[in-house]
């Protein structure tokens, strides 16, 4: 992963991006309510637009126990039926080797999400600041950072615990392209081209904090 700041992007350079969001489950007012913090959910996708985006969450709408590896879309389930989900979108610069390990990584996900499940046990110890996981069971941000890890990205120090969504702000603020509704985020894109020479910092909206 290149380790410089995020100050144009371009059609010859590759990106992962990561989404941090606030939405308003149960799960998440938890998630917010332990960890203080703003965002309380964290995705990975191979895409701009977001269409290929990827974590662990419900699988519904109304049925939180029904949680797994999900492909989200921003416009439906809880993602789409919330209009007042903010977000953060960061646009991490990647090689080609890099993307396509991500890539493969995710498609392990899909071709085997049977096996996979929510880490509802974790996400109850994380209240305790104790981190669980088995390899089978994943929080959103725990599926995150896996990917990343496997990928041979890693984000964080191997002694670092806990991995938080609002940890992943920390460490990829330099690479943040849009801050604001959710709902608003294409007509963002449509706005703003990635071919277009400007600076990502001139299009993040300030409208919500950090």
């Amino acid at each position: 992963m290149s380790n410089h700041r995020v100050t144009e992007c371009n059609g010859d350079q590759k990106y992962i991006y990561v989404m941090l969001s606030r939405t308003h489950t149960i799960p998440a007012r938890l998630i917010r309510l332990y960890s203080r913090v703003p965002y309380s959910h964290t995705s990975i996708a191979l895409d701009p637009e977001l269409k290929k985006m990827y974590s662990f969450a419900r699988k519904g709408i109304w049925n939180p126990l029904n949680s797994g590896f999900i492909k989200e879309d921003i416009d439906s389930g809880v993602l789409g039926r919330d209009k007042n989900v903010y977000c953060s979108i960061y646009a991490v610069p990647v090689t080609e080797e890099q993307y396509d390990a991500v890539k493969r990584e995710i498609d392990h996900f899909i071709d085997n999400t049977d096996q996979y499940g929510y880490n509802f046990v974790g996400l109850f110890a994380a209240m305790l600041e104790v981190n669980i996981e088995d390899g089978k069971h994943f929080m959103c941000s725990q599926f995150v950072n896996h990917i990343f890890d496997k990928s041979g990205m890693p984000l964080f120090d191997d002694d670092k615990n806990l991995i938080k969504p609002f940890d992943f702000h920390v460490k990829l603020k330099d690479y943040r392209i849009y801050r604001g509704k959710l709902t608003e985020y294409r007509s963002f894109l449509e706005r703003r081209s990635y071919t277009d020479g400007m600076e990502w910092d001139e299009y993040v909206i300030p409208a919500y904090p950090a």
